[in-house]
């Protein structure tokens, strides 16, 4: 209680010492606020980080901001909290100049990308290669960075989230 030693009333020091550990919690009940997928992405959080991630990741960082950043981004837990959620479409998008550090993503644009119709590949400069997520109306869900993502787990993330456009023509 170094900063309260000039405090003589008990009770003043009672009552400075719960105002210190609320305004101290504070950063704990700002997490449960949500933030935009874009706002996370621009902290560095993409994907569909699970709360229990960021508790973990607070057990080995203890910069607090970033804990509290992490949890503003992150999908409450349950047992199947991420596997129900399901895409309209995606959107993989990359940088063509950067492409050749990707053998992965050559692969699958190359090889697999006919197998899901509703995937589109955009090259946007300087992008590092990111799936993202649409809705029913086509617009952006989430965002993935896929950067060191094998051509497997691509194909099984896209059949397991995104839905299958039927073939009726």
């Amino acid at each position: 209680m170094q900063l309260l030693t000039g405090v003589k009333n008990p009770a003043t020091m009672v009552t400075m010492a719960t105002a210190i550990i609320f305004i101290a919690s504070m950063p704990l009940a700002w997490s449960k606020e949500q933030l935009s997928s874009r706002e996370c992405e621009d902290l560095g959080f993409t994907g569909l980080a699970l709360c229990s991630d960021c508790h973990t990741l607070a057990e080995y960082i203890k910069d607090q901001e970033l804990v509290t950043d992490c949890l503003k981004c992150c999908t409450e837990d349950s047992d199947d909290a991420t596997s129900k959620i399901t895409y309209s479409g995606a959107m993989l998008e990359v940088c063509m100049r950067k492409l050749v550090f990707y053998p992965e993503i050559v692969g699958f644009i190359e090889e697999e990308k006919d197998q899901f119709p509703s995937v589109n590949v955009q090259y946007t400069f300087n992008s590092p290669p990111k799936l993202i997520l649409l809705d029913d109306e086509g617009q952006h869900k989430e965002s993935i960075r896929i950067d060191n993502w094998k051509r497997e787990h691509i194909l099984q993330f896209l059949k397991e989230k995104v839905k299958q456009r039927s073939s009726a023509i």
